[in-house]
């Protein structure tokens, strides 16, 4: 074989290669920008913890609202138990929320959330939050739905958030697409 030929082919398995390596990425790219916002607060979304803050409570604290909206499709009515509180950076804090689904039938939703300002993000921590998983209400049923969270004190060393007096912690239901799926077998 020439080695003109040979050149020819290792380009070509070589762009080859390049575009399966380009589609497997762009396969898998929501997935991993969706675990990059967990863990570093990208984009107004909050971090997820295994555990409560290990340092002191700081006296300062930041007003934090609560937001709660849900699409249509689902039939739910979803509302945040409190418009907004006070709360001291570092301490662990539990709000609820509540959805009802009045439908008559069961139904499975899924929320998505975030933190604005977005710039606030990194600083809010969750515990434990219905938003981790789908969340199934029967006909008529009624359900609280806890969210468990601190907002990190470095916030207050933080040029960009020093000055951030109130976030906002925003939820939002969609009818569950797993849930679909799995009824339409």
């Amino acid at each position: 074989m020439s080695d003109l030929r040979r050149r020819k082919r290792l380009t070509a398995t070589a762009l080859v290669a390049v575009v399966g390596v380009m589609g497997g990425l762009a396969a898998a790219s929501p997935t991993l920008y969706q675990l990059f916002c967990k863990v570093t607060g990208f984009g107004g979304t909050p971090r997820t913890v295994a555990e409560a803050f290990q340092g002191k409570a700081s006296e300062r604290t930041i007003r934090v609202r609560f937001d709660a909206n849900v699409n249509p499709g689902l039939g739910w009515t979803f509302r945040s138990e409190q418009n907004d509180i006070a709360v001291p950076l570092g301490e662990m804090t539990l709000a609820f929320y509540r959805a009802a689904n009045e439908s008559d039938r069961p139904t499975t939703g899924t929320a998505t959330y975030n933190v604005t300002p977005h710039a606030a993000g990194p600083y809010v921590a969750k515990l434990e939050c219905f938003c981790f998983s789908e969340q199934r209400l029967q006909a008529r049923e009624t359900m609280a739905m806890p969210v468990s969270f601190y907002i990190d004190p470095a916030i207050a060393d933080d040029p960009n958030t020093k000055d951030i007096q109130a976030i906002t912690l925003s939820y939002t239901f969609f009818p569950s697409v797993k849930a679909a799926e799995a009824n339409a077998r």
